[in-house]
């Protein structure tokens, strides 16, 4: 078999409702664009320009970590969050730069407070308001405190001062664009209550490993630290998210029309040994750009993008001021109607009014410009009952508002691009403008971290860290055994060690009506040639193959006469069960595509894997038709690696070494995940759960259980039925149950370690009472893989970087910027293809098989080699990546129902409450219908013939 590309193996759909989270965040300089990635030169080094300032010594304040793990073992043993067991020994040793930043605090305690409002509201603006007015008061016994202040903006307030109580401070409401209040300004009370005073004291003893401290909840003052650090740039830049923040300074460019990205900075403090730390990286993310919002929609309609102008409004603020000040309000729909078009009653002018003739009446000074041409927006609140319209012409695109909506497919991979640095430009970065910007330097430093006695190191962490080594990796049985170099290997004329069976095999044309289609039908010479090679390709490969294909092609509706393509998806649908009724399912369909589509594909996907249980592989015929042989032959090994998976063949295993720390005992490897609805999704749509679980000695297939549950709910509702499943086959495979149970658990933050334990973990308990074995109680480690952090690391020594100046493949570090208490490390398993590299945090929150770290280290680094789509080593341990592929399979399922906003029109969305107000009640209601018809569309889920099998790869 032929190397394939060092990618992800194949096109991973690409057709599918959109990213998991939506937009989101761009951390400056990804790894690369997939998990993984080949890159990385010789193991000879790079030019010294490469790395930042070049060799260090490591902190001094680690010199006693040995002590720390020693003083452990008084510690009484609790799988639940268990400490450290020791550190990793295991590999080469090297000293790496980490952008952690030293924490000053001066002595004495931070006073904590809780703020309540009198009247209440739950208007996150208004409250933020609130509190810039809180600032500005100058009432007698408030004011000289203000500068000794933090707050959240929400409800918390910390103070290095002890504030008199009771303490109530009134603030009269005004806009930002008022000159200040007027007789109908409306007075709040504030009523700041002390809650607790947080002794830095306790904080030193936890830093320093101090074993009566390990219960000692650290949050409270940590997120005190963070409120502190944070207000410099909360006042002089926008905040997205958390912990993220951009500046008007900052280096932006177009990515969109009317959209651009920006970069920023992520600023956090994190505990470490003997220090507490702030975490600073790089961010990107996208931003409307700034302009009047008729002028905005001319250039939509210039461009002929309808769908585009209605996500483009998604959450946008406009601000407005024609009240005679300056009010900023978020758009709940542009309207398809011009001012001279709309109208409303109004008791004002005794009944209906057009909204042209009302501005003309109320506000002669204003002269509508596109009265006739342009649209009116409602700009009445998310629970309004009444509609307020407002030319679009009078409405400003304010600077600093975060695009909310899902970027495409090409917006992403321009963000991605944009964001990728290398290491040593990212370092640069975070020391010359994150650093200034944030207000952590000398010359930066004030109000309020001056008065809380705050001051922050400007240089990054020096931590010791170990290259691990790889395994070695075998392809057919009896083979030699393959070398890998920088976290990829060669698989040049061997065949894969276990090939699957063809029994019977179709290739299904799908034709599209406006001049795109490749085939001519289903004789024509080039796809004789095509299908020809791919089974070719399939035999060298090793999978049995005895018959040639069933050749199938459909012309499809055109989509100017189909926008929802349900017509052209009904056609498809037909085609396959007439020919499944006369000739029986194949083992496999090959799809062959035109072009990208964001419903044939995920609707192929449905038809195949929920409705008749038949194998489905899609190639874009752009990607073989035509190419050299080298690509296209490239192309059909990738390809090759998903069939033989979904057949339930074995493309490659470790070496036996590599994989003892499994095979001592029996064990099974569990991945678990949810994805949620991105933006744009109908309000309603169904999160979906995936539990994979392998099922072979040599950890390669992982069979999958898929849900979709409640909106939004991270934590896995079925997931006792789903264990039971995956035990049971495990057990009709292996005629036993697993005696011992590793869960790698993704997509779960720091702050829900505790949740997993207290729901997750009874549920999966709960699976082990129900199996048909009595008394059936394995050992289970739960091991949570964050990704979603921004710790980086900087090779000191260029011996020890790759050719971008990246870490190498096996980076691991486990001291210095790790957990003091817990059993937690970060492993870079991959190599970086571009930009800078990122590893993945595995933290330990469940373990009754008492697992070494150099066990647990080098055992994930080797299980990251067996990932079946590719010839290289993946960021994330494959179980986990699995749980995620699967989750973005059960995206297909509901595909109507996810990110409606870039498509032409959605066949689910129901009319209800459209273009008029509708309150919170009625919003409730239509998202239980909504998650009710979604929960109707998926059925059964996946169809019984396919359960069996890695059909989601």
């Amino acid at each position: 078999m032929s190397n394939p590309s060092r990618g992800r193996g194949g096109p991973r759909g690409g057709y599918h409702g959109g990213p998991r989270g939506g937009a989101g965040e761009f951390s400056g300089g990804r790894g690369s664009g997939t998990r993984g990635g080949y890159g990385g030169g010789s193991r000879g080094g790079v030019p010294g320009d490469l790395i930042f300032r070049g060799p260090a010594s490591v902190d001094q304040r680690l010199a006693t970590l040995d002590h720390l793990v020693s003083s452990f073992k008084k510690l009484t043993f609790n799988p639940e969050r268990p400490h450290r067991p020791g550190f990793g020994t295991l590999g080469n040793p090297i000293t790496l730069r980490a952008n952690f930043f030293p924490i000053k605090l001066s002595k004495g305690p931070i006073y904590d407070y809780h703020v309540e409002i009198t009247p209440s509201t739950d208007i996150k603006r208004i409250r933020a308001r609130l509190f810039d007015l809180l600032e500005q008061s100058n009432q007698q016994d408030w004011a000289e405190f203000v500068s000794s202040i933090s707050h959240d903006g929400s409800q918390r307030l910390v103070s290095k001062k002890k504030l008199p109580q009771p303490l109530d401070v009134q603030v009269q409401y005004y806009e930002e664009g008022e000159a200040g209040p007027n007789a109908r300004s409306k007075t709040y009370t504030f009523a700041i209550i002390h809650t607790a005073d947080l002794d830095i004291g306790q904080l030193t003893k936890y830093l320093s490993g101090n074993i009566e401290s390990r219960d000692y909840d650290v949050q409270p003052l940590v997120s005190a630290v963070n409120l502190v650090l944070q207000t410099h740039a909360a006042r002089t830049g926008v905040r997205v998210g958390k912990n993220r923040y951009f500046f008007p300074s900052q280096e932006r460019f177009e990515l969109a029309l009317g959209i651009e990205g920006v970069k920023g900075f992520f600023t956090s403090a994190r505990p470490a040994y003997n220090e507490l730390m702030v975490n600073v990286g790089v961010c990107m993310t996208a931003f409307y750009k700034p302009s009047n919002l008729a002028d905005a929609i001319m250039a939509f309609q210039r461009s002929s993008d309808g769908a585009m102008l209605q996500r483009f409004a998604q959450k946008l603020k406009v601000t407005t001021t024609h009240l005679g000040y300056k009010q900023k309000k978020p758009i709940k729909k542009i309207m398809p109607t011009s001012a001279s078009r709309t109208f409303f009653p109004c008791e004002e002018y005794n009944g209906k009014i057009s909204v042209e003739e009302y501005f003309k009446r109320k506000y002669p000074h204003i002269t509508l410009r596109h009265a006739d041409d342009l649209p009116v927006v409602d700009i009445s609140g998310p629970n309004s009952k009444f509609s307020i319209f407002v030319p679009a012409e009078l409405c400003e695109i304010e600077p600093g508002q975060p695009f909310r909506g899902r970027l495409n497919e090409k917006e992403t991979s321009n963000m991605i691009r944009f964001a990728c640095n290398k290491p040593k430009i990212n370092a640069d970065t975070i020391i010359q403008q994150g650093l200034p910007t944030l207000g952590f330097t000398p010359e930066t430093l004030g109000s309020p971290m001056s008065s809380f006695g705050i001051e922050v190191g400007n240089d990054m962490a020096v931590v010791p860290a170990r290259e691990l080594f790889p395994p070695r990796i075998n392809y057919e049985a009896g083979g030699k055994l393959l070398n890998v170099n920088n976290g990829s290997w060669n698989i040049l004329d061997v065949k894969f060690h276990n090939g699957g069976a063809i029994k019977s095999w179709w290739v299904f044309v799908v034709r599209e009506k406006d001049g795109r289609s490749v085939f001519s039908g289903a004789d024509d010479p080039n796809l004789t040639d095509l299908w020809r090679g791919f089974g070719e390709k399939c035999r060298k490969s090793g999978i049995s193959l005895g018959s040639q294909p069933v050749k199938l092609a459909q012309s499809l509706v055109p989509r100017a006469e189909d926008p929802s393509r349900q017509q052209a998806l009904d056609s498809i649908r037909q085609k396959i069960k007439e020919n499944v009724s006369e000739r029986g399912k194949p083992s496999f369909i090959l799809v062959l595509l035109s072009r990208r589509d964001n419903f044939i594909y995920p609707g192929i996907k449905r038809i195949c894997d929920v409705e008749l249980g038949v194998h489905t592989i899609h190639m874009l015929t752009d990607k073989v038709v035509g190419k050299d042989a080298n690509k296209q032959d490239q192309y059909f090994s990738n390809v090759a690696l998903k069939l033989n998976t979904k057949l339930g063949g074995i493309n490659h295993v470790l070496d036996s070494d590599s994989l003892r720390w499994l095979t001592k005992a029996k064990t099974m490897i569990v991945g678990m995940d949810v994805t949620h609805p991105g933006p744009g999704s109908i309000e309603g749509t169904p999160s979906i759960a995936a539990v994979v679980a392998s099922v072979d000695s040599s950890f390669v297939q992982f069979p999958a259980s898929l849900r979709c549950q409640e909106t939004k709910k991270e934590m896995i509702t079925d997931l006792t039925s789903m264990m039971i499943e995956r035990l049971r086959f495990y057990a009709e495979k292996n005629k036993a149950l697993p005696d011992r149970i590793f869960v790698y658990r993704d997509g779960v933050s720091e702050g829900q370690f505790d949740t997993v334990l207290e729901e997750e973990l009874p549920k999966i308990l709960e699976a082990f009472k129900r199996v048909p074995q009595k008394s059936y109680r394995p050992s289970l480690t739960i091991i949570i893989c964050g990704k979603r952090h921004h710790a980086k690391f900087w090779p000191t020594d260029s011996q020890f970087a790759d050719r971008n100046g990246n870490t190498r493949p096996g980076t691991v570090v486990d001291r210095g910027i790790t957990s003091v208490f817990d059993f937690d490390f970060y492993l870079q398993a991959h190599a970086g293809l571009q930009g800078h590299v990122k590893a993945t945090h595995y933290t330990v929150v469940y373990d009754e098989n008492r697992l070494g770290a150099d066990e647990l280290q080098q055992g994930t680094h080797a299980a990251s080699y067996l990932y079946v789509r590719a010839t290289k080593a993946v960021s994330l341990v494959p179980a986990a990546y699995y749980a995620d592929l699967a989750c973005e399979r059960g995206r297909c399922y509901l595909n109507d129902f996810l990110s409606t906003d870039d498509k032409v029109s959605s066949s689910v969305v129901s009319g209800k409450g459209k273009g008029k107000g509708i309150g919170k009640a009625d919003k409730e209601e239509e998202k239980i219908r909504v998650f009710e018809e979604a929960k109707r569309a998926w059925g059964e889920g996946v169809h019984p013939d396919l359960r069996a099998t890695m059909f989601y790869i």
